[in-house]
């Protein structure tokens, strides 16, 4: 067996994050069929779990979520560690406290042509763990998709901003 320590870090996190990217993708590919419209929502409830896990990551990285800039640098963080250095994006401050989390390149995306996966398929996934993220590492923050590469935009664009009081409570499972 090759030396793994051989293997620059940078190549094995690439690698790594690229199985990442078509774990989703498979699993649809092989269960939907079976499973049916049913499917769509069992695998809602694993994004959920998988963002309980993220924000489990930020605070154990002590990472800022304080306001809009420093919650969408978090998920940036998370994203590039969970998914790999394929996410192209950067943060664009908007307004008092209101930031734009632009993301110009998807690992999910760039996994999934491959398989000829339908791109609006990993939307729901998408929307389902980066709104679920935001709102566990900062429950006074509301954030929503003005855009989606793969829903047809040629980039994604998430708003994130303060929450009105009356909606500033954690998600629940």
């Amino acid at each position: 067996m090759p030396d793994l320590k051989a293997i620059p870090d940078e190549t094995k996190w690439k690698l790594a994050a690229q199985c990442a990217a078509l774990l989703p993708l498979l699993y649809g590919h092989v269960f939907r069929p079976v499973v049916g419209s049913a499917y769509d929502e069992h695998e809602q409830e694993i994004w959920l779990e998988l963002a309980n896990i993220s924000s489990d990551i930020v605070r154990s990285l002590k990472l800022p979520a304080r306001n809009a800039p420093e919650i969408a640098e978090s998920i940036r963080t998370v994203n590039a560690i969970l998914f790999g250095p394929d996410f192209k994006d950067e943060v664009i401050e908007v307004g008092d406290d209101g930031t734009v989390l632009v993301i110009r390149r998807c690992p999910f995306l760039l996994e999934g042509g491959g398989l000829g996966s339908p791109a609006e398929k990993m939307f729901h996934r998408c929307m389902v763990f980066t709104l679920a993220l935001q709102n566990r590492i900062n429950p006074g923050f509301e954030s929503r998709f003005v855009r989606a590469m793969c829903m047809g935009d040629r980039q994604c664009e998430i708003k994130i901003g303060p929450a009105p009081a009356d909606k500033q409570n954690p998600v629940e499972k």
